[in-house]
């Protein structure tokens, strides 16, 4: 299973359409939002695949994004995304919330913790888990998104 991670749009809708244009050529099985959404919009764009979210420090309106991505037949998991796909635990977080991200990247019971918020790509590793930020869609250069391999725990940064 291959999963596209995306972050940060903050409602920018060009933005998301360029990612969404290359998630299309990438092909994953499903999509991972690591939050700061931004605008109702957003799950509409991203539709086509099974897509996962989380909210992050400035998605403000919780209610009308909740509903936003419910009626675009994904799911919302607030702050916080306990994961289990292909066999794979993951967490999904913003990490606006350092606490909570220090634990869930520390801990050793996640094989990916994909979050967002800092507008850099990273990844890297904390024994077995990988830890990943796809990078931006606002607010970087370049923007960036993510695809991960779920089969071989390898992820790449993919610059739009």
């Amino acid at each position: 299973m291959r999963l596209g991670v995306i972050s940060d749009t903050h409602g920018h809708i060009a933005n998301t359409q360029a990612a969404v244009r290359m998630l299309e050529s990438l092909a994953p099985d499903a999509v991972l939002h690591c939050g700061d959404i931004g605008s109702v919009e957003i799950p509409k764009l991203l539709a086509a695949w099974p897509a996962h979210y989380v909210f992050g420090n400035c998605d403000h309106d919780g209610d009308a994004l909740r509903a936003a991505i419910e009626q675009a037949g994904a799911a919302c998991y607030g702050l916080f995304g306990n994961l289990e796909l292909d066999g794979r635990r993951i967490a999904l977080l913003h990490s606006h919330d350092a606490k909570l991200f220090s634990r869930v990247t520390g801990g050793g019971e996640y094989d990916l913790v994909c979050y967002g918020h800092t507008h850099h790509a990273d990844q890297r590793r904390q024994g077995k888990t990988l830890i990943l930020n796809p990078g931006a869609l606002y607010r970087a250069n370049p923007h960036s998104i993510a695809l991960v391999d779920l089969a071989t725990m390898q992820a790449t940064i993919v610059p739009l």
